[in-house]
């Protein structure tokens, strides 16, 4: 694991000092985050690095997670995707199954943070704790990772009933927040430059990663990384490829794999396997959670970048392909537009065609990719590497009220 001292080269010795300033500010109280699962998808991935940095800038962090069997993840999986605005069947014995879980966890788990900090809808019913003798001291924040946006009013109604119990709400996105009687903090997510995803790698490694593939270098590369979710839209990304590769050479290369708490995984999955029909230069790479260094390379090597979501949280893989300095290509939802200034730091797209033509222009014109992929990964360097994260977490927490300072603290 990296030391906090580690990412001064990049964003500088004092930015170090005053985070570790900040965190001895916390000591001697217990901050719990909970989530549904430890390993798979951007949530677990922030949070494991996220909280052996905490600890070492003297924040005493836990982390731990709810339980939940195939039939509970199937109705969060529901209700992740109509509070993205998709129509889900969720009925009111789902509800039901929701909340009897929720009191299964409540029974189980230990709360014992003096700030708990709850991540997203699986685990939001444990805010019932509160009213228990013996939490009402504790403070409760709720963490959410999803574009609310276009939310289905009745799963987001049946939510805000365990949100306003919280003290305070924290969102990726200002575009995300909604009507709520607490306050709503604005903290977008990070990369973590030093991670094995995202630290520099020597050519030899992307190479027998390509290999290994049995991936072309010496042709153009189109890369989409994301989990098998029909709203990261995978299909659409092989009409993309189609319709490029009539007018330019290219390979395609789809890698994800599966999040523990995301039952839909396999199914889309085998959908893009067989959407692919045996072409030889579509790569679809089922991976496990741990090939960091895999998918690192498989950005490096790339020509270009995609994430054609339909709908997004926020998007991590935008990033992480622009600290790469690889022009990134991605629709225009979530949190995307945040990360990519459109024609500056990327290119923004609505449609199949669309992205389409813009990947032809960045495959044809090495210049302007160059340019876009500089551009990029200075907006990440300044505005969404975990250092920034690291900051804006430890003064909510500040914000609290557990706090020695005698300062007030701004967030």
């Amino acid at each position: 694991m990296r030391s906090i001292k580690d990412y001064a080269d990049i964003v500088g010795k004092e930015t170090i000092e005053e985070i570790e300033k900040l965190g001895s500010y916390l000591s001697g109280k217990i901050i719990q985050n909970i989530n549904s699962t430890p390993v798979g998808g951007g949530v677990a991935e922030i949070l494991s690095r996220m909280v052996p940095l905490l600890k070492e800038v003297g924040v005493d962090a836990r982390w731990d997670f709810i339980k939940g069997g195939e039939k509970f993840f199937e109705i969060t999986k529901k209700i992740h995707n109509s509070l993205h605005g998709v129509e889900e069947n969720i009925s009111d014995d789902d509800f039901k199954h929701f909340l009897d879980v929720t009191e299964e966890n409540l029974k189980e788990i230990n709360l014992l943070g003096d700030i708990i900090f709850i991540h997203d809808p699986q685990p939001i019913g444990l805010i019932k704790a509160k009213d228990k003798n013996g939490f009402k001291e504790k403070k409760f924040i709720w963490r959410c990772h999803i574009d609310l946006s276009s939310a289905n009013p009745k799963t987001f109604n049946f939510l805000k009933k365990f949100i306003e119990k919280y003290d305070y709400s924290v969102f990726s996105s200002p575009l995300f927040a909604k009507k709520l009687k607490i306050p709503q903090i604005l903290i977008s997510p990070s990369i973590d430059p030093l991670s094995d995803k995202n630290k520099d790698l020597p050519v030899e490694t992307i190479n027998e990663v390509l290999s290994r593939f049995k991936i072309d270098p010496e042709r153009n590369i189109i890369t989409q990384v994301s989990r098998f979710d029909r709203l990261k839209d995978p299909l659409g990304v092989i009409d993309v490829y189609r319709l490029v590769k009539k007018y330019v050479d290219c390979q395609l290369i789809l890698a994800g794999g599966a999040a523990a708490d995301d039952p839909e995984a396999t199914e889309v999955y085998n959908e893009v396997i067989e959407k692919a029909g045996g072409d030889k230069d579509i790569f679809v790479l089922n991976l496990p959670p741990v090939s960091n260094i895999e998918i690192n390379a498989l950005q490096r090597a790339s020509t270009v970048v995609l994430q054609k979501s339909i709908k997004e949280g926020f998007g991590l893989t935008v990033s992480e392909g622009l600290w790469k300095s690889k022009p990134v290509i991605a629709s225009a939802v979530g949190g995307i537009p945040l990360q990519i200034t459109h024609k500056y730091s990327g290119l923004l797209s609505r449609t199949i065609e669309g992205t389409a033509l813009y990947v032809k222009q960045v495959l044809q014109n090495p210049s302007y990719a160059k340019q876009l992929g500089e551009n990029g990964h200075n907006h990440v360097k300044h505005n969404f590497l975990i250092t920034r994260h690291l900051r804006d977490y430890i003064l909510l927490f500040l914000k609290t009220g557990y706090t020695q300072m005698q300062d007030t603290v701004y967030l």
